[in-house]
């Protein structure tokens, strides 16, 4: 269902999915799923489609998610759909309402809703909505959602995996301010409260994604010819961990990325201290 070059072939390997397992893991459980109108979010309902499960796809585009509904349902799964706004807490208390409302409980939270910015500092400085709306919406809305969630999910011994970035692991890198600091943000409260819902039952899962083929990156015309991840292939790794409750998920190379985010910080830094150095000497020589 997607094509891959040589190049990413061999960064991404092929994804094994055992469906017999996954469909007695979620045999009968509801899923949530967050950002799931587009992207990683949408091939992964599609995934699901033909599992005895009841899946809460959360998005902004109500219109493209009563679409999926309609297409999801003509297969086995029981679609309920969310309009929510992940910028206002209000949204998010009425879709907790609604969750809450639920016979059934909550079995598995997929925190995949995400914005992504690329902005160097020069251009933001009349753009304090940007770090605003990226904590909004990459910290402080999952933190609500599970605060409220995590009773539930300890009835039934569920799971939570989160979609988060390799960004996180990595030097921190120019022009990314708003996104790394909003996604390690939650990364580190995540990480923080792991121990503790493990205690409870609750498996916890965080997948580190490199570049993904979805319009979260399509503003950045640098990336058009970077090798990327299907979200096709994010989505069969999403559903391989629901069923071996797999800690964390890295890229094989991610320790390469690592020391080249390190160098590359580096070189930055050193033509940087040069750069200012010149600029110091041409003042007090001219």
């Amino acid at each position: 269902m997607h094509n891959y070059s040589l190049r990413e072939s061999l960064l991404f390997p092929p994804v094994y999915l055992n469906v017999k397992k996954l469909r007695s893991e979620l045999q009968g459980k509801t899923v949530l799923i967050t950002g799931a109108s587009f992207g990683i979010g949408e091939k992964l309902a599609y995934l699901l489609a033909d599992m005895n499960t009841h899946l809460i796809l959360v998005a902004r585009t109500e219109e493209k998610l009563l679409t999926m509904k309609r297409e999801i349902e003509e297969k086995a799964g029981k679609v309920s759909v969310y309009s929510a706004d992940f910028r206002k807490p209000e949204d998010i208390k009425e879709l907790l309402t609604f969750i809450h409302q639920l016979p059934d409980g909550l079995d598995l939270l997929v925190n995949n809703a995400g914005i992504s910015i690329r902005r160097s500092i020069n251009h933001s400085l009349d753009r304090f909505h940007d770090f605003t709306r990226t904590m909004a919406i990459n910290y402080f809305a999952p933190v609500q959602l599970l605060l409220s969630l995590i009773p539930l999910l300890k009835k039934n011994k569920g799971q939570v995996i989160n979609i988060s970035t390799i960004n996180v692991l990595l030097i921190p890198f120019p022009y990314w301010a708003a996104y790394q600091a909003s996604k390690t943000a939650f990364d580190t409260w995540f990480r923080s409260v792991e121990p503790e819902l493990n205690a409870m039952d609750i498996s916890t899962t965080t997948i580190y994604l490199p570049l993904v083929k979805t319009r979260m990156i399509m503003p950045t015309t640098a990336y058009q010819k970077l090798p990327a991840m299907n979200p096709y292939h994010v989505g069969k790794i999403i559903c391989k961990s629901m069923y071996t409750k797999r800690h964390k998920y890295r890229p094989w190379w991610l320790i390469l990325g690592q020391f080249a985010s390190l160098m590359f910080r580096g070189i930055w830094e050193l033509s940087t201290s040069v750069i200012i150095r010149k600029r110091r000497f041409d003042r007090d020589n001219g």
